[in-house]
């Protein structure tokens, strides 16, 4: 590995400061996509969110792209929705839209949400907005606790693989479907640091390489290229 010179591929974009910051370190951050989100704008599914809107009702957020998705439909309309959701961004933009009051719990996965929403008393039920590759955890779990989980798919994933011919010293991972994508076309050199922004995402490279992994302390993609930046500092600086 290069001590004089850090190479890191994002595989979603960063805000411009973060790389700036990281150039000013001697780290030199590229980024590519691996995925494309798309949300479903059926005319049937907007009448549902609309009329979902009017109830009292406990909900369900594992993605921000499923906040995303869902905002566009309710237009300005505030729900009186209790919403569990993951943490960090994800939670961020549902509290912006719905309001920090309307926030009855979070965590950082999806199996932790489950066991979050599991120990909240009186809840039987609940509305799951999520994407076409969402996971099995959660509403495997709230099932086995006879909590029903009626799913609203409101977004879809693609994979958008890009393959490369050189190396990188840190890799950031931020879904399993972006894992899937680049390793579908991509192979890795065992010097290569692997990030992932959960657990998740990091059992998920495990499939594909036994490089050191290291997880976000939390699911927030700055935080993620924050934590790349600090590890790779200590090693230039060593």
């Amino acid at each position: 590995m290069q001590q004089n010179k850090i190479v890191i591929l994002s595989t979603r974009p960063l805000q411009i400061e973060l790389i700036n910051k990281a150039a000013e370190r001697n780290i030199q951050i590229e980024f590519v996509s691996f995925i494309e989100i798309n949300g479903i704008k059926k005319d049937s599914l907007i009448k549902r969110v609309l009329h979902l809107s009017h109830h009292q009702l406990t909900i369900v957020f594992t993605s921000m792209n499923a906040v995303d998705a869902v905002l566009l439909f309710l237009s300005e309309k505030r729900p009186d929705w209790k919403i569990f959701c993951i943490g960090s961004t994800t939670k961020k933009s549902v509290k912006e839209y719905f309001g920090e009051n309307a926030i009855a719990g979070t965590a950082d996965s999806a199996s932790s949400l489950a066991d979050v929403i599991i120990n909240h008393k009186g809840i039987d039920s609940v509305i799951y907005f999520c994407g076409d590759k969402r996971r099995n955890e959660l509403p495997m779990k709230l099932l086995g606790h006879n909590i029903e989980v009626n799913e609203i798919e409101v977004y879809k994933t693609s994979e958008t693989p890009y393959a490369f011919n050189k190396n990188y010293d840190g890799i950031l991972f931020y879904s399993p479907s972006a894992v899937s994508s680049f390793f579908s076309v991509n192979r890795i050199n065992e010097q290569t640091v692997l990030f992932a922004i959960g657990n998740t995402t990091a059992d998920e490279i495990r499939k594909y390489s036994a490089n050191k992994i290291i997880v976000a302390k939390e699911p927030e993609k700055e935080l993620l290229a924050a934590e790349a930046m600090k590890y790779f500092d200590s090693i230039i600086h060593r």
